[in-house]
């Protein structure tokens, strides 16, 4: 009798053990991830808020994740840090993930949706009294990007092409969007191609106009960025991923039913002041990955010679998951 007793003691311990091991570890078991602990790169753009939200309204937290962010300053350049497992996710631009996807060197998921361009989001700029007024203008003057053979310049080749220009008709010079305006009123570029809040910006300081907006006609909502990770980190922790989208998702959908979270959330991690961000022309969050959008900037890129051959973008696309 007694030993029976003794061995339900040491079987009850054992239990109550087990259901309060685990220490830190017991959300994840309870969540059921295989990475509680992420780090995002991400640069400091008005297009990464829902991030920032996600993470203030505590979306994350509720998935299990604890999220740490990382300011990037470029896809191209974060790439080496995401495959080398230093980023888990990182937010890029569609066409730095594209020439890396088809190139081979990269084997990318993308895992959200982060903009679609919408007018006045982006503008191309001339300095105050250029005698540049129209994209017919352009052929043999200087164009500011802040990269060369990314978003900026294959955006610029479907704008040249309806005015009878070819990219080879112009000179892209590069300087980070912070630089832009300078560089334009001292006459080191013609043409600035800027993002809110850095058009804003030149506008305010220096008089810069709008020569053309450049995601209209045939370039409206025009897709611009997402968030990837690796095909291998995706493969390893499909319900980590799966979280980071629900969470993501729910940040996306409350930055565009309530446009008044942008704000605060911008100055937690730009150099945004809040009465700047409630002038800006924003709304280009987008919820879901849609195949057609991504296939539409590789098929552009095929176009114009940044893709030798057609690329099929799907299977890059990583599953919703359910709600």
């Amino acid at each position: 009798m007694s030993g029976f007793r003794r061995a339900t003691v040491l079987g009850l311990l054992a239990l109550l053990i087990t259901a309060c091991g685990g220490g830190g570890d017991s959300g994840r078991q309870a969540n059921g991830l295989e990475k509680a602990e992420i780090r995002i790169g991400m640069l400091p753009l008005p297009e990464v808020a829902p991030i920032q939200i996600a993470i203030d309204k505590g979306y994350f937290a509720a998935e299990g994740l604890k999220v740490t962010t990382e300011q990037i300053t470029g896809g191209a350049a974060a790439m080496p840090d995401l495959v080398s497992g230093k980023l888990d996710i990182m937010h890029g631009n569609y066409v730095s993930a594209l020439l890396a996807a088809a190139s081979g060197t990269v084997k990318l998921k993308i895992v959200g949706a982060a903009y679609d361009a919408k007018p006045g989001n982006f503008t191309l700029m001339t300095k105050k009294g250029s005698p540049i007024t129209g994209l017919s203008q352009l052929k043999g003057h200087t164009i500011g990007v802040n990269t060369l053979n990314n978003i900026a310049t294959l955006t610029m080749s479907a704008l040249l092409k309806p005015a009878g220009l070819a990219p080879q008709d112009v000179k892209f010079i590069e300087r980070p969007f912070p630089e832009m305006a300078g560089a334009l009123d001292s006459g080191q570029v013609e043409v600035a191609f800027l993002p809110e809040p850095f058009s804003q910006a030149a506008a305010a300081q220096s008089g810069a106009v709008e020569l053309a907006e450049p995601f209209a006609g045939p370039m409206a909502d025009f897709p611009i960025a997402g968030y990837l990770t690796t095909e291998t980190f995706a493969a390893q922790n499909p319900k980590t991923v799966a979280a980071f989208q629900r969470a993501l998702r729910k940040g996306a959908e409350l930055a565009l039913s309530n446009p008044a979270e942008v704000a605060p959330a911008l100055e937690k991690y730009t150099k945004i002041d809040r009465a700047t961000a409630a002038t800006m022309k924003l709304g280009g969050f987008a919820t879901s990955v849609d195949p057609a959008k991504v296939q539409r900037v590789a098929d552009l890129m095929l176009e114009f010679g940044y893709l030798k051959q057609k690329f099929d973008a799907t299977p890059l696309i990583a599953a919703a998951p359910g709600s």
